[in-house]
């Protein structure tokens, strides 16, 4: 069997200039490649963390799936969102879930994109509640 050398998730946009300078200017990626039509971009800080924009309308996306991202959750764990839902809050982010704590152990808050059907969840773990507990499981051992 091969070995997976990397893994990150390509994003279809149907604004992807707007989505990629969003993303460099807010969150701190960088260009890795560019084109018209398709965008990697890494994070310097943390190099294994990478992310891909593609214009949705590019001929490389088979015929019947050329359509923008629609109901996407994009995750970042931080170890303080507050400090950064506090720090977003004096710029013109659109926040559509109020930084809030969750039983299931995370404290967070979701923004929009400049790509309507792509959100950001800015998450930071806590302590879940003892009704939460069980749902956590003890991570497997290699094979």
């Amino acid at each position: 069997m091969n070995t997976l050398s990397s893994f990150y998730p390509v994003i279809s946009a149907a604004q992807p200039t707007a989505l990629v300078r969003f993303l460099t200017e807010e969150l701190d990626f960088v260009p890795v490649y560019t084109s018209d039509w398709y965008w990697h971009l890494s994070m310097p800080s943390k190099p294994d963390t990478n992310i891909a924009i593609v214009d949705c309308h590019h001929e490389s996306i088979p015929e019947g799936f050329r359509q923008p991202v629609q109901g996407v959750l994009l995750n970042f764990e931080l170890d303080d969102a507050k400090a950064f839902y506090d720090a977003v809050s004096n710029k013109n982010w659109r926040i559509l879930l109020p930084l809030k704590d969750e039983e299931w152990g995370q404290r967070h808050f979701i923004a929009a994109t400049p790509e309507p059907g792509l959100m950001l969840d800015i998450i930071e773990l806590i302590p879940p509640s003892e009704a939460f507990q069980k749902n956590y499981h003890h991570e497997a051992e290699p094979a």
